[in-house]
């Protein structure tokens, strides 16, 4: 028997016990064995094209999905939405101008002791603001840092849907080569179950057999011909969501790619989910951006410094236009809001509220890591042991099978014994091949769980897409230069830190999950 290792893949999955035994044994078909060989495929060269009407293996679902995946490239649209918030926002440190023009007529009626008089007529008037924050005390800083925390949220939000895209396509890839080769089973089951019952059509004819045991055998390929129809249904089922997800059919499926996992324990696991899951990094982002927002309003409360110079050209009466005005200020404006009905007090108070249950979901980001480790690690460790006893089963039923064949025909079994024995090594084969595709998809939740999922491990030739390229681009868009740099510094100087972590409060997030039986992933 072939010991599968959880550090290579492209050792067989299948046990090497499988391999041929079907050619032994009166009346046996020879099956597809091993029928999820986990090995690496070919590595796919430079500037190469997934087929434009099916799918052949995984690096080339992983390529497509990864360029065309509809969900996948609204996200990157949204981040690059987002990172033109930040340029919005360091336009708080540079100069705006407005200008106002007016030519109005007006006509003013008075009383005097000689009775009523007054004037009207017609006059223009234009006026340019040029103001220019010399120091807001933190308002302009504040609403930079907002904008730079959404921009990292956007991208680790972006990292958590890619992740999960690439999860859901490995999961449909493995499901749909486990389905196939379900029908395969399917399939031989019945041809074996047509066969006896052939066997039995003439020993009935010639009442070698009862009407009872002849409706036993009907029976039971009745019932090998409804498992096969379920699983057909059931590939058609996973076909349809590989083409969902990857958006081209699959041909035939090589064995997927190899996945190695970087740790030897369940706590190193842990460890790596704590500082690199995407879950968490996505909430410790979305609690910095509520950070920052109460960092800004509590800025509302001080004064700002400005320099503003003001232009006007009109009439020296506002109901002629023949003598005309100029005039031209500059002045340095120190503002302070003092009352607002409560309007600032009310919106921070909401602000800090806010930042605490951001701050509490980074308990239950790290809650949910922890859940997803444990849960995979378990199952992948057991998986692992029971695929030995599996590839056991499966050669056990299979001898068994064979040796009733032979007995009923000597007259020592029934027909239905070999019938039931049929069956067991249906449901065993069927076992031993979900098995066998759950190790796979359960390593691949372990690494999703720890990032350790990404294009670059499955396809190490893929072209990545950079968020950082836009955000470069845009970064700089309405900068004067030296001095918006200058008075953003300037401005930070009352503003708090948000580039730190918080820290997890939830005592219950330090409780891991131990194996049940402690024990490093097989080698």
């Amino acid at each position: 028997m072939r010991h599968i290792s959880l550090t290579s893949i492209c050792s067989a999955l299948l046990c090497g016990a499988a391999q041929g035994a079907w050619a032994q044994g009166e009346g046996v078909p020879a099956p597809r064995e091993a029928p999820l060989v986990f090995v690496s495929p070919r590595p796919v060269a430079a500037g190469e094209t997934p087929a434009p009407t099916e799918i052949r293996n995984l690096a080339q679902a992983i390529r497509l999905v990864y360029w065309s995946n509809p969900s996948l490239l609204a996200q990157r649209a949204t981040v690059r939405s987002s990172d033109n918030r930040y340029p919005a926002a360091r336009a708080a440190y540079g100069l705006t101008l407005s200008a106002e023009g007016s030519h109005a007529y007006q006509r003013d009626r008075f009383n005097t002791l000689l009775g009523w008089a007054g004037n009207q007529g017609w006059a223009s008037t234009a006026s340019a603001i040029l103001n220019q924050p010399l120091f807001t005390f933190g308002r302009s800083a504040g609403g930079e840092r907002v904008a730079l925390a959404q921009v990292a949220f956007a991208r680790d939000t972006l990292r958590l849907v890619e992740t999960q895209i690439l999860l859901d396509t490995i999961n449909s890839y493995i499901a749909v080569i486990r389905d196939r080769e379900a029908v395969v089973i399917a399939q031989e089951n019945l041809g074996l179950l047509d066969r006896q019952l052939n066997e039995s059509r003439a020993r009935y004819e010639v009442r070698d057999i009862t009407d009872s045991d002849w409706r036993q055998i009907e029976t039971r390929v009745e019932l090998g011909r409804a498992q096969l129809l379920l699983a057909e249904g059931q590939l058609s089922g996973s076909e349809a969501q590989f083409v969902q997800l990857v958006g081209v059919r699959p041909g035939e499926l090589t064995p997927p790619v190899e996945l190695v996992v970087p740790f030897t324990s369940i706590e190193q696991a842990y460890d790596l989910g704590d500082s690199h899951s995407p879950v968490i990094r996505a909430a410790q982002s979305r609690e910095k951006i509520s950070r920052a927002s109460t960092t800004a309003l509590r800025a509302e409360f001080g004064p700002r410094v400005d320099l503003r110079g003001t232009a006007s050209y009109g009439t020296v009466s506002s109901y002629s236009n023949d003598l005309r005005s100029t005039q031209l200020r500059g002045e340095v404006v120190l503002s302070m809001p003092l009352l607002d009905g409560n309007l600032r007090l009310s919106r921070l108070r909401e602000a800090e509220e806010a930042n605490a249950s951001d701050w509490r979901l980074i308990d239950q980001s790290v809650r949910e890591t922890h859940a997803t480790i444990g849960s995979s690690w378990q199952q992948l460790v057991l998986t692992r042991k029971s695929l030995v006893n599996y590839s056991r089963a499966v050669e056990a039923a299979r001898q068994a099978y064979n040796g009733a064949v032979e007995q009923e025909i000597a007259g020592d079994r029934t027909k239905l014994d070999v019938l039931d024995l049929a069956r067991d090594l249906l449901n065993v084969r069927i076992g031993y091949i979900s098995a066998q595709a759950n190790e796979y998809i359960f390593r691949a939740a372990l690494l999703a769980a720890i990032d350790g999922l990404n294009a670059s491990q499955l396809v190490p030739d893929i072209q990545r897409y950079d968020p950082t390229d836009h955000f470069d681009k845009v970064r700089g868009r309405g900068d004067l230069p030296l001095i918006t740099d200058r008075l953003s510094g300037l401005d930070r100087i009352t503003g708090g830190d948000i580039s730190t972590d918080r820290p997890v409060r939830d005592a219950v997030a330090a409780v891991r999950l131990a194996p049940a039986a402690p024990m490093p992933l097989p080698e």
